[in-house]
């Protein structure tokens, strides 16, 4: 199953260490425990195997887990293990690494309380999932997915594609989807679909200690019968100084509240927007087609792909292409200079996009044939994984992006 239909949960506050005997395994466990879902776990990896875990743990507590690769055959294996038992601490979990595929050994180890048996060469996601179904709460019953939207410049429309978006997913998928503005003092997702809501991400954010799903859920506003947003404050009467792990504990819970959550980042680099951006599950970035645009999106890239090594790369749309009388970076130049194409490219259609506005309407219930509609139809398609979703009554999408390099090349 794929990532999009299967997200993994981030693991919790943990103690990990992990003992190798091969380099390659360092290599993978080290890229492991750099994930952004690894990122509150206290994660150590040494070389040494089961030998160097036994001088370790002699005089010391043992970690929550210890991950332990051994090559020597299933008897020693087991006899290796049965030892590090007799000095693990109560309630330690442990992780083994082996280079054979033995469902008898399997059995064995399973038998033993080992938590789970993996057999080199393995995939470090699959690591990371294994680890994470280990300290998956009991009572969440769902791991929501989480798409980050942002723009690589202020005023590329990057709230409209994520408004959007949410909209569609939940008409689309029929599925629970839940909207957050994040841009806390000029949201507009309260205007968008012609809200007015009480309450909203601000009372989570600074919620602190009265922080649970039944807290969250209550400021939630219900838009459609699958929709619900978390509106941004109406009203300029605080700061928001955030701290940059505000939003973690509202995003982590939502998580158990809805499959689907759509955040609208508002343009801007503080510790808290990166966090957000750097533990979505999607990230969509909405650039404009001109230089500044360009600039915004490479730098973005370039850091998500460092912050991100064993994630899906960021998509990008180009919004607003073909205005009259401006200036614009052909779409296949732009494309070129990131070495990526736009999963869409969305032309721009001032009086479409201002009557929705104006009227507190999406684009699909304005003019349900609208052709940009099926932009929203395909990137649902794409965040979500749903391959099985009805295609769209106009085939638009990769040609879209063709017919517009072909425009303004």
């Amino acid at each position: 199953m794929s990532d999009a239909a299967n997200p993994i949960a981030p693991v919790p506050r943990v103690s990990i260490q992990a003992f190798c005997e091969q380099d390659s395994t360092f290599q993978i466990l080290s890229q492991a425990g750099a994930d952004r879902r690894m990122i509150r776990a206290h994660f150590k990896t040494f070389m040494g195997g089961v030998a160097g875990a036994m001088t370790a743990f002699s005089e010391a507590p043992t970690p929550n887990l210890i991950v332990i690769e051994s090559s020597v055959p299933r008897d020693a294996l087991i006899a290796e293990l049965d030892r590090l038992a007799e000095i693990c601490d109560e309630g330690t979990k442990v992780i083994a690494i082996g280079h054979v595929n033995d469902i008898v050994l399997y059995r064995e180890l399973m038998a033993r309380g080992v938590s789970e048996y993996l057999v080199h060469p393995f995939d470090t996601t699959d690591f990371i999932r294994i680890v994470s179904n280990l300290y998956a709460q009991p009572s969440q019953r769902l791991i929501g997915r989480v798409i980050a939207v942002t723009g690589a410049k202020g005023g590329v429309g990057a709230s409209t594609i994520a408004h959007n978006l949410a909209w569609t997913m939940a008409r689309t998928l029929e599925q629970p989807t839940i909207l957050v503005d994040m841009d806390m003092p000029f949201g507009t997702a309260g205007l968008d679909f012609n809200q007015d809501p009480p309450q909203g991400v601000a009372d989570a954010v600074f919620a602190k200690d009265r922080l649970d799903l039944n807290f969250v859920e209550r400021v939630l506003t219900r838009c459609t019968d699958h929709l619900s947003i978390m509106a941004a404050p109406a009203m300029l009467d605080r700061n928001y100084d955030i701290h940059e792990d505000a939003f973690e504990p509202v995003i982590e819970l939502l998580r158990g509240a809805a499959p689907y959550i759509v955040l609208d980042l508002p343009h801007g680099w503080d510790g808290w927007k990166r966090n957000a951006l750097v533990s979505a599950d999607e990230v969509i970035v909405v650039a404009g087609p001109d230089l500044a645009n360009l600039r915004n999106c490479k730098n973005l890239f370039d850091h998500m792909r460092g912050a991100r090594p064993n994630d899906l790369f960021p998509r990008f749309v180009m919004n607003g292409v073909g205005m009259p009388k401006r200036p614009e970076i052909p779409a296949a130049d732009f494309a070129k200079a990131l070495d990526l194409d736009p999963v869409a490219a969305i032309a721009h259609d001032a009086k479409m996009f201002g009557a929705a506005a104006n009227n507190g309407q999406m684009l699909g219930e304005l003019d349900p044939s609208a052709r940009a509609n099926e932009v929203f139809v395909e990137l649902t398609r794409l965040v979500t994984g749903r391959a099985e979703m009805r295609a769209p009554s106009r085939g638009l999408f990769r040609p879209m992006v063709k017919r517009f390099r072909g425009a303004f090349a």
